[in-house]
């Protein structure tokens, strides 16, 4: 495999589209049909944190776990799963919803494993942020439709389209994973193991001891906060809005995900140094993005979707950043586990988005509560602050 672009990596980015194909739906039609059923913003948050909250449970063992059985293996299992949690969608109401989040974080928390990894390993360390980048950038992409024809789904009202389209995402999925390939690691790249239970509870302990794990780690919690945050409620919230669409706003946030991943792939570092100015400039985006979706309940529809603009340049930057720079500066004896902790740390935050800020939205507003993660951008401002000057991981 050669090439960030090469055929068998664009195999693997057609598989992340088709699988996050149903997130992208699911976005939608949860909160709107919790909304519906009277649920309050704090269950509904709790239904759509289930989701990335059982993903971060389960991503520290999912490195471990495709080492030992293959990443083939594990994915075709995964994909299997990931049809049983699409048909409980499909059949079910938003009881089940709540069973079908909880099964498809399983699914994703190995998904997204064996695949980042994969691309790490295999491509040198010049395109390496461009494949987290491309990775990213095709989960992305379903969220430019997606929330179109989730409305239409929704407004339609035919619980038999709802169904169709998501048995149907899981069956393609199914047919491109089955057939994808994926090259063995080198030899020499994995070092010597401890017992996974050992390895794992040592690692634990790395998100606090090692400076850069913790750094990136912290960032990474408190953004996917807000992230997570919009996500679950402006679906909501876009009916206060004046001329608000949440299917526009979403579309917006992530056509500039893709756009962004995709065109500026080349300028996000991927030298191993920490590049503070860059991450404090995404950090002060996010902040931006927080403040004007919050004043778009009464300054209207430009703020809102300017939110969505910015909200969707910070994403497209943060991850693959810190993404890539872990890969480098990672011990690599360790570099898979601890990899898998830092991913569940974006798992975590976008979870409590949604458990956290349902509270706060239903105590106070959404306006209010979009008005406190903007404070939380400007605390990680200071926080991004300072390069990293400590010895990489050795062994590279």
């Amino acid at each position: 495999m050669k090439g960030a672009l090469s055929w068998p990596f664009l195999r693997l980015y057609l598989l992340t589209l088709l699988y996050f194909s149903a997130n992208s739906i699911l976005n939608v039609i949860i909160p709107l049909k919790g909304e519906s059923l009277g649920a309050s913003n704090t269950a509904i948050g709790v239904i759509m944190g289930a989701y990335l909250f059982t993903t971060m449970l389960f991503r520290p063992w999912a490195g471990q776990v495709i080492q030992k059985h293959g990443a083939i293996k594990v994915l075709r299992l995964i994909l299997i799963l990931n049809g049983v949690a699409l048909l409980l969608y499909a059949l079910t109401g938003l009881g089940g919803y709540f069973a079908a989040r909880m099964l498809q974080g399983v699914c994703t928390a190995f998904f997204s494993m064996a695949l980042q990894l994969g691309i790490i390993d295999a491509l040198p360390d010049k395109d390496r942020s461009q494949g987290i980048s491309m990775y990213s950038l095709c989960a992305s992409l379903p969220g430019v439709i997606g929330p179109l024809l989730a409305l239409g789904i929704w407004q339609g009202g035919s619980p038999g389209a709802f169904a169709t389209v998501m048995l149907a995402i899981a069956v393609l999925t199914g047919i491109v994973g089955f057939s994808a390939k994926m090259e063995p690691r080198e030899e020499g790249e994995h070092p010597e193991q401890t017992s996974q239970g050992s390895a794992m509870f040592q690692s634990f302990g790395q998100l606090v001891k090692n400076a850069h794990l913790f750094k990136c780690s912290v960032l990474m919690l408190a953004a996917s906060v807000v992230f997570g945050a919009v996500t679950t409620f402006i679906p909501l919230y876009a009916g206060q809005i004046p001329g608000g669409n949440a299917a526009v706003f979403l579309m917006l946030q992530a056509g500039t995900i893709v756009l962004a991943r995709f065109t500026l792939r080349k300028k996000i570092p991927s030298d191993g140094q920490w590049h503070a100015s860059f991450v404090m400039g995404v950090m002060l985006t996010l902040a931006v993005a927080a403040l004007s979706v919050s004043i778009s309940a009464a300054g209207g529809a430009v703020f809102f979707y300017s939110g969505a603009v910015l909200m969707g340049l910070a994403q497209a930057m943060l991850y693959p950043k810190l993404t890539t720079y872990l890969s480098f500066v990672l011990p690599p004896a360790h570099r898979n586990v601890l990899m898998g902790l830092f991913i569940a740390m974006a798992d975590l935050g976008v979870s409590l988005g949604g458990v956290l800020m349902g509270p706060v939205s239903d105590l106070s507003s959404y306006s209010m509560m979009y008005m406190i993660c903007s404070a939380v951008g400007v605390v990680l401002i200071l926080f991004a602050y300072g390069p990293r000057k400590e010895e990489r991981g050795s062994g590279r």
